[in-house]
Parts: structure tokens; C-alpha cells; sequence
């Protein structure tokens, strides 16, 4: 294992945000571990492994009574032929992080592999295997679809609440039902009688509490007994009173105290029923939630026609391997990331891009799996598949950023490690007090007083509110073209208070041209713009392209170039025919002291309508400037206009001359103009914005602009389709449109928004509703919260915040891709 590997696994048992904090602690006690997160509400736990191993990661949680999800997956092997192999075959599959255990058996040539799914899958093992030299094919995929499973829960968890609900009902009908037919409690009096209604509720509650309630106590006693008492320990402490208490009158009524001998068998059956309704509920939205991650995922096709041995086959994604050469026929899916070798035609990369319009492909193009063939048929090349294609790197990037932590959650997380006990603690306190104070009958207020503390706290709102929100926002992000690469960029970005954009390639279109030349009196045009072309032919500048293209456009022949030095910042140097030429900015013409006053007024004219002047010397003397422009995007200015209408600063950060850059910043209503910057100045720029405006956003195509992406505080790459694995960057913009930048923006400040919004709610019921269950109103109005409302609103509360956060699903893109 590397010295820093990502692994993010699946967690098991937990019901609330209490859960979810103390198995995040029960991890970072594992010597080895670090930036370990527990996320509650898609019930994932992301960590770095240094030096630890999965076995410790699973005992650690094991001992917090939150276990590790675990799968077992058998791979037919290949090309095994002695122990060797099977050392080999073992050693391979134990040396990814999330594999606990492997055991190869030569006889049947298969390998049983038992692993922490969410950091490897079936597939990734089969290659793993393949690469190390023994083919591998799943034989019996073990591990289930998350999508399916998330399914399963919601069908169990609906399952459980009707069985409980049916046993509720008659209890429910007994008790209450006089409240809604009258006449009732004295029809059951005179029929079968209170003892023998009382004996039937007795009965069905019990059944309510070892059956479909029996999790509540599976769960939440152990904790209990720990000293770390969850939500379950709350429902299970509430219900086991109010049972504890009506059997005793039941079945030993002596015991009690005149006037207090009632049953409250209702109470506790409805509690269980509603709870778990809450949760069933609950479990639908935070499937939900996750709606975006599965779109992703379904953009894969489960196959691909693959040219194999001069055939054409339909093998399983799974088979295809790097160098495969895949047919694809008109409206189909691309299957995998690849290079068209042969044919035509336009594809819908929006599913990917955001961008509508279909991109035009034709042999050297790159393909991306999941997106959408038009009218032609080609032929390409895989060039990627598995974990490393555009599409599984997506969905990686967008489960990174649902599993992050963002500060403003800081506060809940510290609320909920110590909420439980302090509800119990209230609980108890509250029963004390109305046992020395309170009314007749005395005991039996203190008990629904009680119980009605310990079911209406709800930890859960506080543990759901960000990361339901993070979950849903990253996901309608993504879908629209925007990926959060980090969690908490969302935060970040909403906290920004200056963009500053790269010029070129960025505001511009990265395509200079040729737009006018200014030769002194010893040249002509021609001869200046052969020579200089050719120098320019072994630069990678875009201003070496456009010579090469305004000397393509004249029809001249480039003669060859005997040597070539590039001059990082200034432009580059080179012979040609016997001439030595320097070709560059101003400073370099500066640094070499050749004198520019020649042509310094043209150089001036062509600065004050926004062109960039370069200079071109021979033989140690000035010969021409040449008139370079780089028109502005479409979307640039309508883009600063609405970044201006948000109270944002812009700024731009640019090599050119500081009248060229005002030039353009005057063009496009740019603030402040960070100009004749050199590529390695760019950070320093960075640094000076951040000092002068505070929070600063840095756009900038995230390859040359990698230390200034960083620097920044929420560095923003544009991205061109495929281009996604950008390190240095927190957002992504899968398209080149700088339309992204604002929908980034609007998307993190309605997911802060929802959050604060969720957070509110949720500390604003608790702080409300436990007062009131604890009977503070009862002085004034004689009225005493029912645990069963108490039950019923805990679990809304919770189905409250995921259906807020899920509201973000409905966003739809701020600004539109300019056409």
C-alpha cells in the first residue's frame, strides 16, 4: 500500500448523528489514520491509511459496535499453475487497502476475495488480477448494486411499519377510539371488559416491541451499557417505560399507588410504529439524495461490441482493456473513453459537459463513455476503462465532496456528541420534578412527562442537515457540469468576495491570430513573417500558432530552423537561414538591449485597442511588431456583468502590457487588472488580491495555472470535457463556458443557504419541543405533550430537513451556455 491511500468504506448500525461521531472518533484512535470523516447520511466513512491496515480500521469499528460493510466476491483465475502463482494471485489482491482477505484455490482456479466495498468493487479486482498477469473473471458478483441495496432498506424498513402499524392499530382503537367514537370505551366495558382489552393491548404491544421494534433494542441497549447512548437507547428507553409501566398495572396493580393504576400500551406501540414510519420516510429521501450519483453511474453501458481476432463480439464493460478497438454504431452509447481511429460524426456530450450542443468528432478526437453517438458510425481505440475513465473519475470526485465535512457544521457535531446523554440526563431530571411537585396523579405525569423528553430529542435533524444538503447540491452540480472536488470548496466559494480570472484561454478564446504587422525600414512583411513563422514552429505557445497560421494563410514556405531556446516568460530564440531571431515581449527586447523606439508608437496603437505587441529582432535589430489578438469568449462579458450584479470583484491576471490588459479589462468591465505578470509571478498575484479584497476564487485552465489554482482560495478549473483529474483545482467546469462559474457560485450559496436553513430547523425543535414535553406549559394550560405526538413529531423533523435539502434537485442552471 502506498504511503497515503484514500479509502472510503461503507458503515453499518448507525441511526443518528451521535452514531456517526463516535465511530468517526473510534477511528481516529487508529495509529495510522488520518482525515478520517464519518458521513451519517449516506453512511460512509472516508479516511487516509498511512500506515494502518483494513483489519484495524474494522476492529476499530467493530469495538464501536458500528461494523464495517463487508462483501465476498469469487473470480475465476487463469494462467495458475503451482503455489507460486497462488502466492502471487493473494499477494496482488491484499495490496489494495480495502481487501481484508483473499484465499485462492488451484483445483477450481478461483480466488474468494472478502472486501470493504466502496474502496474496491468486483471489477477493480478482476483487473487487478489481470494486470498482475492471471487473467480474472467475475464468477458469482457478490456484491450487490448500491442502488438495489439502498432499495432493499426502503422495502424492509416499509415492511417493518406495516407490520407494526397493523399490531398498533386494535391497541390504538382500544385505548383512543373513544376519542373518535363515542360510546366506545363503555361498549368494550360491558363486552370483553377493561382487564381483558387491557390483556389484548398487552399482548400486541409486546409483539410490537420484540418484533418490528426488537432493532431499537438490538441497538440502543448495548450503546447503553457503553456509556455512549445513541437514538436507538432513547425510543428503546422511552418505549420499555411506558410498557414497563402499564404491565405493572396490568399485572400487579398493588404496586402502584391509588390513582395512577392506567396502562399506556398505546403510547408505546404507537412510538415504535411512528419512529419507525420516520425512518422509512427518511430512508426514501436519503435514497433520494443520492439519485445523482446513480444517474452517473447508469450512464455506463453494461456492454460493448469489441473487434477481437478480426471478429466483432458484445463483451461485459468489464472485459474491455486498454488498447481494444470498439465499434460504435449511430445512437448508440459511447461504452468506454477512447480515440476515434476511423469515421464521423457528432456526439451529445451534455450528460457530461452540461453543454447541449452535440460535439463534432472524426479520427485523433477523444471520446467519453456514457455520453451519446449521433448519425455516424466509428471506430476507436480504448484509452481508458475502469476507475481511470472520465465517468468513474466523476462519480469519485462527486463522492469525495458528499463526503466531506464543511466548518459551518462544526458547531452540530459538537451539539451531538453530547446530546444524548444530556436528554437522558433531562429526562431523569424532569421525572424527579414532577415526582416532588407535580399533581395528582403524580407518578403517572412524571412518566409521560418523561418519556415524552426522551422521544421527541432528535439528533438526527442535527446529523442530517449539511450532509443531506452537500449530498444533493455536489450531485445537481455535477449533473449540470459543475464538480465540487472537495466538500468544502461549497463553503469556500460562497464565502469569496474577488474572482480573478487567467486571460488567455480563459476570458479569451485561447486562439490568437494575426492582425496586423509593422516592419521597420530594412524588411518587408513577408520576409519577416517567413522567418518568424519558422522560429515559431518548435514553441507551444498559442502566439507561436498564430504566426504559423498567418503564414499558412499567405501560402509561404518555412525554411528550417537550426536551432531553437525557449525564454520562459519572454518568448524564445532562435537561427534560421543564417539569421539569429528574437521574438517576444518588450522585456525581452529590454533584456537583450535592443532598442524599440522605432516602433514603440505601434507598439502603443496596437496596446490601446487591446492587442498584444511582439516583438521580432534580427541579428540583433528590431524588424517588426506584429499585432496579436485574442478575441474575448461570448460569454466573458455577460459572465463579469453577472458575477458584478452579486457584489463580487473582478480581477484579471495576464503577461500582457499593462495598456494591452486595460485595454481588454475596459472592454469587458473588468475592477482590477493584475498585468505583465510572468508565469511563475502568478501566485504572488494571488497573494496580493487575497491581502487587499480578502477570500479570493481563481479561474484558470488548471494546467498552467496549477500553483496559482492552488494558492487561491477556491481555485476554479475550466475544464475542456475530459480534462476532469485537475489536482490542483477545488471546482471543475467540465465545459469551457464560463457559465459554469456562476452556476458554481449559485449552487454554493443555495447549498449554504439549505444548510443554515436544515440547522435552524433542527436546533429550533429541540430547543422548542423538549421544554414543552417536559410539561413547561403545563402551568398555564393544563396541557401535557402525548409521547405519541412526541414520536410523531421527532420523526418528522427529520423527514422535514431531507426534504428541504432536497429541494436542490430542483435547481436549475443560473446562466446557460452560450450557443
Amino acid at each position: 500500500m502506498s504511503a497515503d491511500t484514500t479509502l472510503r468504506i461503507e458503515v453499518q448500525g448507525m441511526s443518528c448523528a451521535a452514531c456517526a461521531g463516535r465511530a468517526e472518533r473510534a477511528l481516529g484512535t487508529v495509529p495510522g489514520l488520518r482525515d478520517v470523516s464519518v458521513n451519517f447520511a449516506n453512511g460512509q466513512a472516508s479516511m487516509v491509511m498511512q500506515r494502518a491496515q483494513a483489519d484495524d480500521v474494522v476492529e476499530a469499528l467493530e469495538a464501536a459496535n458500528y461494523p464495517a460493510r463487508e462483501e465476498n466476491v469469487t473470480l475465476n483465475v487463469s494462467g495458475m499453475s503451482c503455489a507460486s502463482c497462488i502466492n502471487r494471485v493473494e499477494a496482488a489482491l491484499k495490496a489494495l487497502p480495502a481487501v481484508l482477505d483473499a484465499h485462492t484455490n488451484l483445483a477450481t482456479q478461483t480466488v474468494q476475495v472478502r472486501f470493504l466495498p466502496g474502496g474496491t468493487d468486483a471489477p477493480h479486482l478482476a483487473r487487478t488480477l489481470t494486470a498482475a498477469g492471471y487473467p480474472a473473471k467475475l464468477r458469482d458478483d457478490g456484491a450487490e448494486d448500491q442502488a438495489a441495496r439502498r432499495a432493499a432498506e426502503i422495502d424492509h424498513a416499509r415492511r417493518q411499519v406495516w407490520i407494526a402499524g397493523l399490531l398498533t392499530l386494535p391497541v390504538f382503537v382500544l385505548e383512543m377510539g373513544s376519542h373518535v367514537i363515542p360510546g366506545l370505551h363503555g361498549l368494550i366495558a360491558e363486552t370483553i371488559g377493561m382487564g381483558a382489552s387491557w390483556m389484548v393491548q398487552f399482548v400486541l404491544t409486546t409483539a410490537v416491541l420484540i418484533w418490528p421494534g426488537r432493532q431499537f433494542y438490538r441497538l440502543g441497549v448495548p450503546a447503553l451499557l457503553k456509556g455512549a447512548p445513541d437514538m436507538n437507547s432513547l425510543v428503546a428507553l422511552g418505549a420499555s417505560a411506558a410498557w414497563a409501566y402499564s404491565t405493572v398495572a396490568l399485572l400487579a396493580p398493588a404496586l402502584l399507588p391509588e390513582g395512577t393504576r392506567a396502562v399506556y400500551f398505546e403510547a408505546a406501540a404507537v412510538i415504535v410504529t411512528l419512529i419507525l414510519m420516520g425512518r422509512w420516510l427518511e430512508a426514501r429521501a436519503k435514497g433520494r439524495t443520492g439519485a445523482a450519483i446513480q444517474r452517473l453511474i447508469g450512464l455506463q453501458p453494461k456492454t460493448a461490441r469489441v473487434e477481437r481476432d478480426g471478429e466483432i463480439r458484445d463483451l461485459a464493460i468489464e472485459e474491455v482493456t486498454v488498447g481494444d478497438l470498439l465499434q460504435l454504431r449511430p445512437g448508440e452509447q459511447v461504452a468506454i473513453d477512447g480515440e476515434v481511429t476511423e469515421g464521423t460524426s457528432y456526439i451529445d456530450e451534455s450528460m457530461i459537459t452540461g453543454e447541449p450542443a452535440p460535439v463534432a468528432k472524426s479520427p485523433g478526437d477523444t471520446v467519453v463513455g456514457g455520453t451519446i453517438n449521433g448519425d455516424g458510425a466509428l471506430s476507436f481505440r480504448a484509452t481508458a476503462v475502469g476507475r481511470d475513465t472520465v465517468l468513474a473519475r466523476i462519480v469519485a470526485m462527486v463522492e469525495e465532496a458528499q463526503g466531506a465535512k464543511l466548518p459551518v457544521q462544526a458547531l452540530a457535531d459538537r451539539v451531538v456528541r453530547v446530546f444524548v446523554p444530556v436528554v437522558i440526563a433531562v429526562a431523569l431530571v424532569t421525572v424527579a420534578v414532577w415526582l416532588m411537585v407535580g399533581p395528582a396523579p403524580a407518578l403517572t405525569h412524571a412518566l409521560v412527562a418523561g418519556v415524552s423528553v426522551l422521544i421527541i430529542a432528535c439528533p438526527c435533524a442535527m446529523g442530517l442537515a449539511t450532509p443531506t444538503s452537500i449530498m444533493v447540491g455536489t450531485g445537481r452540480a455535477a449533473e449540470i457540469g459543475v464538480l465540487f472536488r472537495k466538500g468544502e470548496a461549497l463553503q469556500r466559494l460562497d464565502e469569496a468576495r474577488v474572482v480573478a480570472f487567467d486571460k488567455t484561454g480563459t476570458l479569451t478564446q485561447g486562439k490568437p491570430a494575426v492582425t496586423r504587422i509593422t516592419v521597420s525600414a530594412d524588411w518587408d512583411e513577408v520576409t519577416v513573417l517567413r522567418l518568424a513563422a519558422a522560429a515559431q514552429g518548435k514553441s507551444e505557445h498559442p502566439i507561436a500558432r498564430a504566426m504559423e497560421d498567418a503564414a499558412k494563410q499567405k501560402d509561404l514556405s518555412l525554411p528550417t530552423v537550426e536551432s531553437f531556446h525557449a525564454i520562459a516568460g519572454h518568448g524564445i530564440e532562435a537561427d534560421v537561414e543564417g539569421h539569429r531571431l528574437l521574438i517576444g515581449a518588450a522585456r525581452l527586447m529590454t533584456s537583450e538591449g535592443i532598442e524599440i523606439g522605432a516602433l514603440e508608437t505601434a507598439a502603443q496603437d496596437l496596446a490601446e485597442e487591446g492587442q498584444t505587441a511582439i516583438y521580432v529582432a534580427i541579428d540583433g535589430h528590431l524588424a517588426a511588431v506584429l499585432g496579436i489578438a485574442d478575441a474575448a469568449k461570448p460569454s466573458s462579458r455577460a459572465v463579469i456583468e453577472a458575477l458584478h450584479a452579486r457584489g463580487l470583484r473582478i480581477a484579471m491576471i495576464t503577461g500582457d502590457s499593462t495598456a494591452t490588459a486595460q485595454a481588454i479589462a475596459d472592454e469587458l468591465g473588468i475592477d482590477h487588472v493584475e498585468a505583465e505578470v510572468l508565469p511563475e509571478g502568478k501566485v504572488d498575484a494571488v497573494r496580493r488580491l487575497q491581502d487587499r479584497f480578502g477570500a479570493t476564487a481563481f479561474v484558470g485552465d488548471g494546467i498552467n495555472d496549477a500553483p496559482a489554482l492552488a494558492q487561491s482560495d477556491i481555485g476554479i478549473a475550466v475544464g475542456t470535457g475530459t480534462d476532469v483529474a485537475i489536482e490542483s483545482a477545488d471546482v471543475v467546469l467540465m465545459s469551457g463556458d464560463l457559465a459554469g462559474v456562476i452556476n458554481a457560485l449559485d449552487l454554493s450559496h443555495r447549498t449554504l443557504r439549505n444548510i443554515r436553513q436544515n440547522l435552524f430547523w433542527a436546533f429550533a425543535y429541540n430547543a422548542a419541543l423538549i421544554p414543552v414535553a417536559a410539561g413547561l406549559l403545563y402551568p398555564a394550560t393544563g396541557l401535557l405533550l402525548s409521547p405519541m405526538l412526541a414520536a410523531g413529531a421527532m420523526a418528522l423533523s427529520s423527514v422535514f430537513v431531507l426534504s428541504n435539502a432536497l429541494r436542490l434537485r430542483g435547481v436549475r442552471p443560473a446562466m446557460e451556455a452560450s450557443s
